[in-house]
């Protein structure tokens, strides 16, 4: 059975929330270009996961003692919680983002290594990347045929990346 929304058109019954999130999304960021909506949301993530990742911890000395003072941050509780909503809205994607988010953990240290012989902060180059990509974002967002409430441009920074990996594993036929 279809429900009618604010607008008196029929939106349909969803068995999943996530199903729900990303009709919404489709029919919102309709018009746009889909990757670069990818790409700009993928930088936004990754520097935003930066940033959480290097806000100072706090050393305990237990964990020094155990040398694992150095896998222990802010970005882990951040990735932690992102892959449990992520599982709680669908498991096989929750997987492909844990596979992105272990891929940008990766250059994160990367980053850490650069400043640390010298280079730019790492706090430096994801403001930048995260700053950038959340303008071009809200660019894109405003130049969509209808128009682009906050909380749809929230609902694309929580759920796009999932919703991403949607069109993907639709493009190669795999169940979510």
């Amino acid at each position: 059975m279809n429900k009618k929304n604010a607008k008196g058109t029929k939106q349909p019954e969803f068995s999943r929330p996530v199903e729900k999130y990303f009709y919404e999304l489709d029919h919102v960021f309709a018009s746009g270009s889909k990757s670069l909506y990818a790409v700009c949301l993928a930088c936004a993530f990754f520097g935003i996961m930066g940033l959480i990742w290097m806000i100072p911890f706090p050393q305990f000395d237990f964990l020094v003692k155990l040398n694992m003072h150095t896998f222990l941050n802010w970005g882990s509780f951040f990735i932690a919680i992102a892959i449990y909503l992520y599982l709680k809205l669908s498991p096989t994607l929750s997987y492909a983002i844990l596979f992105s988010i272990a891929a940008m953990s990766f250059f994160i240290v990367q980053l850490e290594y650069v400043e640390r012989d010298g280079g730019a902060s790492v706090v430096l180059v994801c403001t930048m990347i995260s700053v950038i990509s959340l303008l071009v974002l809200w660019v894109l967002a405003k130049r969509e045929s209808k128009p682009v409430s906050g909380n749809d441009f929230i609902k694309l920074l929580t759920v796009g990346p999932i919703w991403l990996w949607s069109k993907v594993f639709d493009k190669l036929k795999i169940k979510y």
